[in-house]
């Protein structure tokens, strides 16, 4: 049985108790915008509680969500199932409030809509019709959007994925709620959907900064407004106007990207340093010297600040410090030795080259001519790894006594191996190595 299908059953025998049954939420506004949403929520209306739980368990196997009062699913089915008003406790879930009341306890005209499970029929209490057409999101209600100022970031977010424009009362509104209490597992899920489900992901950012919001959550980010770059390179603007060009090229890209979150972070991240390292001469040129290294404590006090996944923040860390060679070596031809290396650097060189390639696209004039050089290296780079390398037993079949020279034997052998020898050239080497350099008898 499909979620389509426990739905319509449900809203059968909720029917014949007089019960109502609606879509709500997110997949009544995608199926208007004829957008793809396979999250379906129900609420029932007109039910008791204990009516509600009967319905259900005819239907399947009952499951409510521990404190949330009023939220339950069906085993084996993504159907999300709720009593008007539930989520918070017994007085608040009120199956007889009307649809009215309902709605407007939820965030945005566009996700107030109602669609009657069995007729079909739009229940739409505060224009959200309308919102869509025009491209708005606007809240519904002052008093209860307040009350979870998440809805700031969740109206920047919805912004950006469905390229609708923010009422300015909603704006002015957002502008005065303190979302420095919320729990950082929240803005990060919030700031991931916008950066793995936009088009542009700057508009999450710039919304955000139209709202005077960033200077809790991405205080880094909001100082590169304003921040000079040398217009020899970048005619586009300040930091932050390049930083958001680069995070909307990334967005093409990031459905190749061998860790999609890690490289959307890392377009974001990757200039943090200019905010502390830019100078300016006499002359009026811009200078950013280092700044791929000096951005590594921001960025690490940016991520920490969201997530503790260690693997994430490694990698962000890792393409921040690399993210200006690929193309440095591309233009300058840089012999394959060199390239090797820097590939052997990166936590994942396919996404390095990608976020380089964006880099050079996310400003004016663009630079476009890097990407063809870095992926034949880089194919080369794979191709040379996949060959046998020297391995710690082979130095002992040659006569080598194991020792705590080892490893510093077979770090050689792997700089000769990404020189593009072969094993038995890394192990002819090594050896002589071993014996002249390290004085090893064998």
């Amino acid at each position: 049985m499909t979620d389509q299908e426990a739905a319509v059953l449900i809203a059968e025998k909720a029917a014949e108790l007089g019960g109502t049954v609606y879509f709500v939420g997110g997949c009544v506004r995608d199926g208007i915008l004829g957008r793809e949403n396979k999250d379906i929520d129900i609420e029932i209306h007109g039910l008791t509680a204990e009516q509600t739980e009967k319905v259900l368990d005819s239907v399947g196997s009952r499951q409510e969500y521990g404190k949330s009062f009023g939220i339950y699913s069906l085993k084996g089915l993504g159907l999300d199932i709720s009593l008007p008003g539930s989520g918070h406790s017994d007085e608040d879930a009120a199956p007889f409030m009307g649809t009215y009341e309902a709605a407007r306890r939820r965030d945005f005209t566009v996700n107030g809509l109602m669609k009657n499970v069995l007729t079909g029929e739009i229940t739409d209490h505060f224009g959200g019709m309308k919102d869509i057409e025009s491209r708005t999101i606007r809240h519904i209600d002052d008093s209860t959007f307040a009350a979870d100022p998440l809805r700031v970031l969740r109206a920047a977010q919805f912004s950006a994925r469905f390229g609708f424009d923010i009422a300015a009362e909603t704006v002015g509104l957002c502008r005065s709620l303190d979302i420095s209490g919320l729990p950082s597992e929240r803005i990060m899920l919030e700031t991931e959907k916008a950066l793995l489900r936009s088009e542009k992901p700057s508009v999450f950012f710039e919304q955000l900064r139209r709202m005077g919001q960033l200077s809790f959550w991405f205080p880094e980010a909001k100082a590169l407004i304003g921040v000079p770059q040398n217009r020899q390179y970048h005619l586009e603007g300040d930091a932050w106007t390049h930083t958001m060009m680069v995070l909307d090229e990334a967005a093409k890209r990031r459905d190749i990207a061998k860790y999609p979150l890690g490289f959307m972070l890392s377009a974001l991240c990757h200039d943090f340093g200019k905010a502390v390292s830019t100078t300016i001469d006499e002359d009026g040129t811009v200078h950013s010297y280092e700044h791929e290294a000096l951005g590594l404590p921001p960025v690490k006090t940016f991520l920490e600040r969201l997530t503790s996944e260690s693997a994430l923040i490694r990698y962000v860390l890792n393409m921040t410090e690399l993210h200006m060679e690929p193309n440095i070596m591309a233009r300058a031809r840089s012999k394959l030795k060199r390239t090797n290396r820097l590939f052997d650097r990166s936590v994942e060189p396919f996404d390095l080259i990608q976020l380089s390639v964006c880099d050079g696209l996310g400003k004016l004039p663009k630079c476009d001519d890097t990407e063809e050089f870095l992926m034949q290296r880089y194919d080369r780079f794979n191709e040379i790894m996949s060959r046998p390398c020297l391995m710690g037993r082979d130095l002992i079949e040659a006569g080598l006594e194991p020792s705590e020279h080892f490893s510093e034997i077979l770090g050689y052998a792997h700089k000769l191996r990404l020189a593009g020898l072969d094993k038995d050239n890394q192990l002819r080497q090594s050896l002589a190595y071993a014996r002249s350099v390290l004085k090893i008898k064998g």
